[in-house]
Formats: C-alpha cells, structure tokens, sequence
C-alpha cells in the first residue's frame, strides 16, 4: 500500500513539474508577421523562435509542447512568414493536416 501511495505521489509530482515547465511559454506574444516569397509551408525552430512560413495558400499550424500540450494556433496567410517567441527545447508542430514535424529551439 505505502509503495503504491508513493509511486503515485511520484507520478503526481511528475505530471505537475512538467505542466508548469510547458505552461511557461508566453502564448499571448504577439507574433512578429513579415512578408516572403516561398512556394513551401514549413516551420523552423531558432534562437529562442519558431517560424511558421505559408507557401501558395493559407496555414494554420498548431504548436505543442513535447508532451503533448497545445501552446499556441497560429493562422498564416499566403506568402507571408509568423515568428513567435518560445522557451528553448522540442516542440511538435502541425500545418492543417498536411504534415507534423519536431522542432528544436535552442
């Protein structure tokens, strides 16, 4: 009984400490929205961003944490390149449907 009280004391704790580290992100930033001339939808993890490029048409990419959390939607317009501002580590990105990829922010 103690073992298995403990074990999930341990497993509450480690739900805990990884919800407060996802829900760190600044979701409300605004994005910074520029103008670019690329056929291809892709997202690019840099320094401290993310950029979400749509190609002909419009995007919406969903950003996540590694465990799965949603951290922030963004909806791009044709030709144009969002930049938005996260903590450093792994992200999944998803574009409407069309493909997921893992992203590195260092």
């Amino acid at each position: 009984m103690q073992v298995e009280m403990r074990r999930l004391l341990y497993i509450f704790t480690l739900c805990v400490a990884l919800a407060v580290g996802a829900v760190s992100v600044n979701a409300f930033a605004e994005p910074r929205v520029e103008q670019v001339s690329s056929d291809e939808t892709t997202a690019i993890g840099g320094k401290g961003t993310i950029a979400m490029v749509a190609g002909e048409s419009d995007a919406t990419f969903n950003i996540y944490s590694i465990t799965g959390q949603l951290i922030k939607s963004v909806r791009v317009t044709a030709g144009t390149k969002v930049t938005i501002d996260v903590p450093k580590g792994f992200y999944i990105v998803k574009c409407s449907g069309r493909w997921s990829r893992k992203v590195v922010v260092k």
